[in-house]
């Protein structure tokens, strides 16, 4: 058995491969990636407290500065400088969107894979169940579940999470169903090879790529719903910033002091940007049938 698993082993190796080499001629996926790569850094070092000035400390000498050479942003009501504000409130958004679309991630993945791989009522009842879910509005159903549990970060990601696990768990179920037809799956079955170490070793690798573009899309839908989240009162709390937050504190100096949103509307605009290039150029890259359009 381990004589057939080496050449699958070799095909995956050189598959991954040659997608490396086909990210570099997407102009889209490359430059959605440097976005991302920015905010990412940006996020670090708020997340650090590596920002121009604390993110809680007023200058109230500086009240609703433009930007200038001292606060390159400018500053908000209280003095207080809107770069730092933003590096920390892009580091909250991230936070919230990576966590949430980890964890959607890992259990959509496991459900979806149990019911394409196992099919019968096992898929019935759990599809039937996620169906129920993805049947509500996603930031509805957020908002809800965070009104029940109460806010906060931990209850934020908790409620994304619970919205967008179904959506995983459809995209894997409908990878499964194809890949456990296929010719090495029912080789390593016939060789006797556990439900286990088939899922493990032949379905998870072949289904990857597909959530991987499902992750990337999935980061902008998490940060817009934590966006409206914050927005709305319910996510991050002051006086710990968020995009979202800032732009609903913000919101009524837009006509005397116009930056107070316009960057934190274009941090939000840009990473959903960039994870929305990401996610389409790796969907045309692993999808040839789609390159074309």
């Amino acid at each position: 058995m381990a004589d057939r698993e080496i050449p699958k082993l070799s095909a995956s190796q050189s598959r991954w491969g040659k997608l490396l080499k086909r990210i570099w001629h997407e102009r889209g996926t490359v430059v959605g990636g440097v976005i991302a790569i920015f905010f990412f850094t940006i996020g670090i070092l708020g997340l650090l407290g590596i920002t121009p000035y604390p993110i809680i400390e007023q200058h109230p000498l500086d009240r609703l500065s433009a930007p200038d050479s001292s606060y390159w942003l400018g500053t908000d009501q209280f003095g207080r400088d809107v770069l730092s504000r933003i590096m920390k409130g892009t580091a909250n958004s991230l936070q919230v969107a990576v966590l949430t679309v980890t964890i959607s991630t890992i259990i959509g993945t496991i459900i979806g894979t149990v019911a394409g791989y196992f099919g019968g009522k096992t898929d019935n009842i759990i599809m039937r169940t996620m169906d129920i879910i993805f049947a509500f509005p996603a930031l509805l159903l957020a908002l809800l579940i965070v009104t029940i549990l109460g806010q906060g970060l931990y209850n934020t990601v908790l409620a994304i999470s619970i919205v967008y696990t179904p959506i995983f768990a459809r995209v894997a179920r409908g990878q499964v169903i194809s890949v456990k037809e296929m010719e090495f799956v029912m080789a390593a079955r016939s060789l006797g090879g556990g439900h286990f170490f088939i899922i493990r070793r032949h379905i998870i690798p072949n289904i990857l790529p597909v959530m991987i573009v499902q992750v990337t899309l999935a980061l902008s839908w998490a940060l817009i719903t934590e966006a409206g989240l914050s927005f709305l009162g319910l996510g991050t709390q002051q006086p710990e910033p968020s995009l979202g937050l800032e732009l609903s504190t913000n919101r009524a100096l837009a006509e005397i002091a116009p930056w107070l949103i316009l960057y934190p509307g274009l941090a939000i605009m840009l990473m959903v940007l960039a994870f929305n290039l990401l996610g389409d150029g790796l969907r045309d890259l692993l999808d040839p049938r789609g390159r074309g359009h």
